[in-house]
């Protein structure tokens, strides 16, 4: 007798055929041959996208399992994120009983730490791997840890804190600070970072906003930036929402001074950001005076502060002239990062090939591939012919996939200028 065709696909990581299969009636308690649900295989490879769709198929996240778990449990012990926002649903709906176990759970792993649990759990004194992994289904990074056979990633401390927000618990943002601030590796790109600060810019309310003012005056750089973030977050509040933040105002003149007096270049760096959603014509001088700082991460968040947006609904944006004369300046930078930026920025930027072109141009040898990759797609944009050669200087590309739509950006114009030359030769 073949695997089930459920269990096969979830084991391939081939959510399409998941929905597909439970769309035609496949069992979403389906088990395989050691009597593992298929809910707790995806659980086990880390697959968000598998383990909703069995959710949504009807797949039991409270089935209690030979080893007295359950599948909401290993989401839990897991340690990713998005894992836990598929499989804890509305928590606040769960019995009493199953609300306490999760939290404990969460707040057992928070406490002793993710290698000290597999140790409890394993105990095996060997030694443990970190590794630096991608969530791409929800744009966050994560370190893996490995001990033995076991393998969790170091998201606990973010589930714990969705799990709080889901049960009506409040902790407060100073708690919430030294979570996110003791992280491996604290930035927004973490799991556990972005689901503190989201979490916290929901709150929408003064005392949150007064808290995130008060860690300016933290000796800790990194709390600082906690705080410049934190603030930028609650301004931009609900994305869908059309109704103005109560913190517009107030946060813009708080960053400006802010950056005004300086500050450690991580969290300069992050006031920057802050000012880059706010329209004010004090933001580009600003901006302007910081073209030479020392630290790269500094120079790479000038371009936005010198962004003036189209007002045409497209989403592009313009540069005033000496806006331009320092993207130029910017495009010569000594870090890759900082040109890489550049030429992104200059690409989908709505300026005209005679503004952007040379600048774009002088991209196309840079070491950096992305950086020629976007130096390439901003010239096809602007039917400029050097965009053909230098497509043959970007190389092989990884990931051929999610770049498909830029790198086809050649391709388009050689058909866009075909198409042009055809009337004319068919006459």
């Amino acid at each position: 007798m073949g695997e089930d065709p459920l269990i096969a696909a979830v084991r391939r990581g081939d959510e399409n055929a998941v929905r597909m299969l439970l769309e035609d009636g496949a069992d979403p308690n389906a088990v395989d041959e050691q009597g593992t649900p298929a809910l707790c295989l995806a659980i086990a490879a880390f697959d968000s996208l598998a383990a909703d769709c069995l959710v949504e198929g009807g797949a039991d996240v409270d089935r209690r399992l030979p080893d007295g778990t359950t599948p909401r449990l290993r989401a839990v012990d897991s340690g990713s994120v998005g894992l836990a926002h598929g499989l804890l649903g509305e928590a606040a709906l769960l019995g009493e009983d199953t609300r306490a176990e999760l939290l404990a759970r969460a707040r057992q792993w928070h406490e002793t730490g993710a290698v000290g649990m597999l140790r409890e759990r394993t105990g095996s004194s060997g030694p443990v791997e970190w590794v630096r992994v991608r969530d791409r289904e929800w744009s966050t990074d994560y370190h893996e840890i490995r001990l033995g056979e076991t393998t969790v990633r170091d998201g606990h401390t973010g589930i714990l804190t969705l799990l709080e927000k889901h049960l009506g618990l409040r902790p407060g943002v100073d708690e919430l600070a030294v979570r996110a601030c003791a992280l491996a590796y604290p930035d927004r790109e973490h799991a556990v970072w972005g689901e503190i600060i989201s979490t916290l810019a929901e709150r929408q309310d003064d005392e949150t906003w007064e808290a995130a003012v008060a860690l300016r005056s933290h000796p800790d750089p990194l709390r600082r930036r906690f705080g410049a973030e934190l603030l930028t977050s609650l301004f931009l509040g609900d994305p869908m929402s059309a109704d103005p933040s109560p913190f517009d105002q107030r946060t813009l003149e708080f960053l400006l001074d802010w950056a005004a007096e300086g500050d450690h270049a991580d969290v300069l760096a992050e006031v920057l950001v802050g000012l880059s959603h706010h329209e004010d014509p004090r933001i580009e001088p600003l901006g302007l005076s910081f073209l030479a700082h020392p630290a790269s991460k500094v120079r790479a968040r000038v371009p936005a502060t010198l962004e003036h947006t189209v007002p045409d609904r497209s989403g592009r944006w313009t540069y005033a002239s000496e806006g331009l004369d320092a993207m130029r300046v910017l495009a010569r930078d000594n870090d890759a990062a900082v040109r890489r930026l550049v030429a992104h920025r200059l690409a989908e930027s709505g300026e005209p090939a005679s503004a952007v072109g040379e600048v774009l141009a002088e991209l196309l040898d840079d070491e950096d591939q992305v950086t020629r990759i976007w130096a390439v797609f901003g010239l096809a944009e602007r039917d400029d012919p050097r965009c053909v050669d230098g497509a043959a200087r970007v190389g092989t590309v990884d990931e051929y996939e999610a770049w498909s739509w830029i790198l086809g950006a050649p391709s388009r114009y050689e058909q866009r200028r075909k198409e042009l030359e055809a009337p004319a030769t068919a006459g």
